[in-house]
């Protein structure tokens, strides 16, 4: 149970980080209904009211403006399609940049846009871009003029977020590109990316920004975006529940068992101790009291060899994972303490309860015929 709790809890939080980092916890941007949000938004002009919005807002660390363009990559006569992600000069991108795993971050120019993008490592592979390479960026675009439907942008660096739905579909550019293709205003942005300090709040915290916010913006969790990553991820914990059910049923029958056994043994001496005038309750009490024993021996080493095996995963990482079917390679674990408690003090508890019931054949047993058992 314990090795469950702490393997659960570090895979939800390890998955929903890489989540969150890439595109933060809440989207908020111009209301559009019918429309999916992965996919290029309508302009919206910097609003003040709503930075202060977001600001104030409790239980919102950071936010960040953005803006997607559809495009479509050309490299060494292949070619794939992607949402580019564009991204602030100003504004801190530690969240993204832990996501980099080869070459460097780019730089931003001070006037019109930065030639530089970043491109995921799979996209780059596909492609086969080296770093430094050169690529056609052509954009999906009305206008008639061809000059201005692609650029050329060179790639100084890959990134690698082990999720799918990422790494193939963004790569990551200056988001005054995104404002010179689409002729918009040096303010005007997708949106905002929110940044918040406990992500099982999100969907309140979203809720309570959808209320303050004017009614042509609207906030939607990352949850609501990527539904799919978050059922599967609530499906564990419909699993550590049933390794919970049948960890205590095997532990339950198998105490029961135990002291049914120890108590077979000794008929002869329960008989003895009747016929001396013992009473049911002290009788019980020594079966009680040994079979505790063995209980407390149990989860006294079960704690053991379960933080042990937990804190040697986290020195050394032995079990690992398929990340295209976990999205990581490491089993990640995070044990909290006032759960390895409860386990302990739950499981003492309940074991208690269950040894107690078979002592209940006690008073049944007659003195004579124990005495005479075989």
């Amino acid at each position: 149970m314990i090795i469950t709790l702490a393997f659960v809890n570090g895979f939800q939080e390890k998955v929903a980080d890489k989540i969150f980092g890439f595109w933060g916890h809440i989207r908020v941007q111009k209301y559009e209904t019918g429309k999916s949000l992965i996919s290029e938004e309508l302009p919206l002009t910097k609003n003040k009211a709503v930075e202060n919005s977001l600001a104030l807002a409790l239980g919102v660390v950071s936010y960040q403006s953005f803006a997607t363009k559809s495009a479509v990559l050309e490299s060494n006569t292949e070619i794939e399609g992607v949402l580019i992600k564009g991204i602030e000069k100003n504004e801190n991108h530690t969240a993204l940049k832990k996501f980099l795993v080869a070459g460097r971050w780019m730089q931003f120019a001070d006037s019109l846009y930065s030639k530089e993008t970043i491109v995921s490592d799979a996209v780059a592979k596909q492609l086969q871009i080296k770093l430094n390479d050169t690529i056609k960026v052509h954009f999906v675009s009305t206008n008639a003029d061809a000059q201005k439907t692609y650029r050329k942008l060179v790639v100084v660096g890959f990134y690698h977020t082990g999720i799918d739905e990422y790494d193939k579909l963004f790569m990551i550019a200056d988001i005054n590109l995104i404002r010179r293709i689409n002729n918009w205003e040096p303010d005007q942005i997708g949106g905002y990316e929110v940044f918040v300090d406990q992500y099982q709040n999100v969907d309140a915290i979203s809720s309570g920004l959808s209320n303050a916010l004017p009614s042509e913006w609207m906030s939607k969790s990352i949850r609501e975006i990527y539904p799919n990553i978050f059922d599967w991820l609530d499906i564990q914990d419909v699993n550590r529940n049933v390794v919970f059910i049948v960890m205590g049923i095997v532990a339950l029958i198998n105490l029961i068992t135990c002291l049914l056994i120890l108590m077979l043994e000794r008929t002869n001496m329960i008989g003895l101790l009747k016929s001396m005038g013992a009473t049911n309750w002290t009788i019980q009490k020594i079966f009680i009291v040994y079979a505790s024993f063995i209980t407390l021996a149990g989860v006294g080493f079960g704690l053991i060899i379960g933080v042990g095996i937990c804190l040697l995963q986290q020195a050394t990482g032995f079990i690992t994972l398929d990340e295209a079917s976990y999205y990581i390679t490491v089993a990640p674990i995070k044990m909290i303490w006032w759960q390895v408690a409860a386990v302990c003090a739950g499981t003492s508890v309940v074991c208690f309860i269950s040894l107690f019931l078979p002592t209940l054949l006690i008073p049944k047993v007659s003195p004579v015929k124990a005495i005479e058992f075989k």
